[in-house]
């Protein structure tokens, strides 16, 4: 039984038909560590959702979406709060570079990092709170994704934005792994809240954990307890502590050269070392560990793999206490060894570890490449991208069909914004910034935009005004023209397509204004009309419609000549349609009833004149079927009559006088 696969492509989605014999859809999506440790599931760029039984001859539609993300509710803060940082950061892109800018750039990716953890929170608190299994297994997975993006931007901040020195940049990697490694954050509380932390099992277990991260006043604080709870002990714990306490630390400050830093280090390591080979340790195996790995002792480092998790920390962990002073450069050779070693032939690298690999080899491009595949969304590589960018360190980097890489994520992530319903909005700065094919991609996806009521159609006519794309204007008038006509919403309307200056559209519509206004007798959407100022020289057809609604309010009003004469010049300049030429004639019948004169014979001849033209026109087929206007014709000549010798009378009686 064959099966076939039809596609149609949307702006944002691609709509799938299977037919034939088919499984089921389902929303791919990655599984999260159960270890907690950061991990990215593989690429998730898209989300099929499927009906259907699979049935033979069944048909079923999918709708695969290109930026799933952007429709789970959790992540909306990271996309509003992030279009803060980023429209900020263009804005100040003209400030001088130097110092204070650096540290600008270094504030601007804190800022985003920052966003990026409270949104994991947030996500956190909703996996707690979620009732439903797969709801919560969603978010669990969407906590492991943002860890892994923070981890990742921290250490690119450090290596490419602030780019730390030899000495500084142990520092800040120290940092970086006590942030992000927190796995064991749960065994400190454990043991710390015990009634005895010395007795407890685990407690060797935390001493180490702060040794391995550098944490010496934590270790120490610990160390002492035992101390105070084993007096035999004593000496070698303030030996111990005598060591951790002296061990020299990188400065942030310019206090001392690395020449310095090196030879204290290298006096302090050879201390250590001494008391090593005295057997100072030799009686208490924990305090000996603790020596050596103070020794940069790979193998007794190895042996705490379990309480450093990953391979990160461990490079981290050595450089503290075997290279403090690494230059940035030659941290790609720690990093490739660290990774083998721990790694060994277990397990081969996750998407994860090639990403951090490529930041410590200083491979950016790298870097966004494998993001790009491996994360779930364009909102990650097109924010770091932009940072970098603005930092100078993308600028040979150019793609081969023409745009840069900046702009080529930026308009992916912003054409991605476009398919929501409310976050197209943020979607319109990222493509005012894109200088090559901002406009262009903002002007496809502007017009797509569901223009489901006045409000969000004014909106989108706003920004498009503000930019002067005049032919999306047009094309939002008139379709909102279009939508009111056939809600027989003629004032709303008539209003749309003034706006779009659309001749035609003003005249199909000035003509059911006018067609209403002859079944009914009324007018409706008066205030409209009788404003329409300069805007009724659009057309021949609304100049009449306006025109003729003054001919009506100067007749309310009761200023009779002013409204015979507009009438007549209705006429006689042929603003008026002929089809409504008897309509106007008998507008006149109540004029040439009233007790004074209100039209001369010079315009008594003109109406005659018209009522002719009128009825000459007319077949005599149309004569014979239309007895009502028939009628009415005579009606108009005899008053026409009438009036010609009221006329005539007056300006004979004038004359004699």
């Amino acid at each position: 039984s064959a099966r076939q696969l039809c596609f149609a492509w949307g702006p944002a989605e691609v709509l799938v038909c299977e037919t034939r014999f088919g499984r089921r859809g389902g929303c791919p999506s990655g599984a999260g560590s159960g270890s907690g440790r950061a991990r990215l599931p593989g690429a998730l760029t898209g989300c099929v959702a499927g009906t259907g039984e699979g049935a033979p001859s069944s048909s079923r539609l999918f709708v695969v979406r290109r930026d799933q993300d952007i429709y789970i509710q959790t992540l909306r803060k990271l996309f509003n709060e992030s279009h803060g940082i980023f429209v900020g950061l263009q804005r100040s892109e003209a400030e001088p570079a130097g110092t204070s800018r650096k540290a600008q750039l270094v504030q601007v990716s804190k800022n985003y990092r920052s966003v990026i953890r409270a949104c994991m929170e947030d996500m956190h608190q909703a996996a707690i709170s979620a009732r439903d299994p797969a709801l919560q297994s969603q978010y669990s997975t969407q906590v492991s994704i943002l860890s892994a993006m923070e981890l990742i931007w921290n250490l690119c901040e450090i290596l490419f934005i602030e780019a730390a020195a030899a000495g500084p940049l142990l520092l800040r990697l120290l940092d970086w792994v006590r942030l992000h490694v927190c796995d064991v954050d749960s065994m400190v509380r454990e043991v710390l809240s015990s009634e005895n932390p010395s007795k407890h099992e685990l407690f060797w277990n935390v001493v180490d954990i702060f040794v391995l991260q550098g944490r010496m006043d934590e270790a120490r604080h610990l160390l002492s307890k035992e101390a105070s709870a084993n007096p035999t002990s004593l000496n070698m714990y303030k030996i111990l502590d005598d060591l951790m306490k002296k061990m020299p630390v990188p400065s942030l400050g310019n206090t001392q050269t690395l020449t310095e830093m090196e030879l204290k280090w290298q006096h302090w390591h050879e201390e250590c070392q001494r008391y090593l080979q005295d057997g100072t340790f030799a009686s208490n195996s924990h305090m000996e560990s603790i020596c050596k790995i103070l020794l940069g002792d790979e193998d007794a480092i190895l042996e705490k793999k379990e309480l450093m998790t990953t391979w990160y920390h461990f490079l981290v962990t050595r450089l503290l206490y075997s290279h403090p002073t690494v230059k940035p450069m030659e941290l790609r050779f720690y990093a490739q060894a660290c990774m083998d070693v721990f790694l060994g032939g277990e397990s081969s690298p996750e998407p994860l570890d090639t990403i951090l690999m490529a930041a410590f080899e200083f491979e950016m491009h790298q870097v966004i490449k494998e993001c790009s595949i491996a994360l779930s969304n364009w909102w990650f590589v097109a924010h770091l991208t932009d940072l970098l960018d603005h930092c100078k360190l993308l600028q040979s980097h150019n793609l081969y069909f023409g745009s840069n890489m900046r702009e080529f994520l930026l308009l992916e992530y912003a054409s991605g914004l476009f398919s929501h319903h409310s976050l197209w909005q943020l979607g319109v700065d990222y493509f005012d910034h894109c200088p090559e094919y901002g406009r262009v991609y903002l002007e496809l996806h502007i017009e797509r935009i569901p223009l489901s009521t006045e409000q969000k159609a004014l909106k989108v006519l706003r920004i498009c005004e503000q930019r002067q794309m005049h032919a999306q204007v047009r094309s939002i008038c008139k379709i909102m023209a279009m939508k009111a006509l056939r809600n027989n919403r003629l004032g709303s309307a008539l209003s749309w397509s003034i706006r779009a200056k659309d001749a035609a559209f003003a005249t199909l519509i000035s003509d059911r204004f006018l067609k209403d206004y002859c079944e009914r007798g009324c007018f409706s959407d008066l205030d409209l009309i009788d404003n329409l100022g300069p805007s009724m020289l659009l057309s021949d057809r609304l100049t009449f419609l306006g025109k003729y609604r003054e001919f009506h309010r100067l007749y309310g009003e009761k200023r009779f000549p002013e409204a015979a004469r507009l009438l007549l010049m209705l006429m006689t300049a042929h603003i008026a349609p002929c089809s409504f030429w008897m309509t106007l004639l008998t507008d006149a019948l109540p004029l040439l009833e009233q007790k004074e004169v209100i039209f001369s014979a010079e315009q008594t001849y003109e109406l005659m004149r018209c009522l002719e033209d009128l009825t000459a026109a007319k077949s005599d087929k149309q004569k014979l079927q239309d007895d009502a206007e028939t009628m009415k014709v005579e009606m108009l000549r005899l008053a026409l009559a009438r009036n010609l010798a009221r006329v005539i009378v007056e300006e004979g009686t004038l004359e004699g006088s």
